[in-house]
């Protein structure tokens, strides 16, 4: 754990050494590439409207985040147990997804208005398709032996999902939820951006058309230190729960 905090913290002195050496060498106009002193500066200045819009992407992205996950597992659940399912529906599911999710905001406004209800959805589309394959993949990943062993001590469809397949796609499934919570966080900030009242990209939006870079500067670095912490959690979960692999 320390080792890894270590290469972050390595990563992250590294890129803002890069960052200020190409501002002093290239001679770029703060307003293109500010030095990073003026970027924490701006994040101290706006530090309680950043937290209001924080509070509101990371509602919109753990709703979102959180039920399209658990559609997506039992969806992949009920597709493992019927294939006929499977079939049917997963074509129709990656074919909605080879779309940009980001070419659905539109639509979803009209929709569900400019509330919650319309960024919810496409983080949920979003998010729950990275779980899906995942689920899906792991779920039929299963030696046929152990199927059978299970069988043959009278276990049914439904308790060898539970009991044997889902322990056994686990780690598939929190790979999947671990690229998910990245991809909520982006579709909760574009779909601010395309139409929010509140949020960190709202909060961007307005910051680029009133010119206050800086500001927005500063709401990019505030996501993305809630997205690292974020999938750094998921990352510990991940130890704790597949402590076999």
């Amino acid at each position: 754990m320390l080792e890894r905090a270590g290469y972050l913290v390595f990563g992250i002195l590294t890129i803002a050494c890069v960052w200020e050496a190409a501002i002093r060498l290239f001679e770029i106009p703060p307003f293109i590439l500010p030095p990073i002193a003026s970027i924490l500066g701006a994040v101290w200045d706006f530090f309680p409207s950043l937290m209001r819009g924080l509070a509101a992407t990371l509602k919109v992205a753990g709703i979102g985040y959180v039920a399209g996950s658990l559609v997506a597992v039992a969806l992949a659940v009920a597709m493992t147990l019927v294939p006929l399912l499977e079939r049917i529906f997963k074509p129709v599911i990656v074919a909605i997804n080879s779309v940009p999710v980001v070419a659905y905001v539109p639509l979803s406004l009209v929709w569900f208005g400019m509330g919650s209800g319309s960024k919810i959805a496409m983080v949920m589309l979003a998010a729950g398709f990275s779980v899906f394959v995942n689920a899906l993949q792991g779920l039929k990943a299963i030696d046929r032996s152990a199927i059978d062993l299970f069988r043959s001590f009278g276990a049914g469809p439904l308790r060898i999902v539970w009991m044997l397949r889902l322990p056994a796609a686990l780690p598939a499934i929190i790979t999947g939820l671990r690229v998910a919570v990245v991809r909520s966080m982006i579709i909760a900030i574009v779909a601010e951006m395309l139409g929010a009242y509140e949020g960190l990209g709202r909060i961007i939006y307005e910051s680029t058309q009133q010119i206050e870079f800086l500001k927005v500067w500063a709401a990019v670095v505030v996501a993305s230190a809630a997205s690292m912490l974020i999938y750094g959690l998921l990352v510990l979960t991940d130890r704790h729960l597949v402590w076999w692999r």
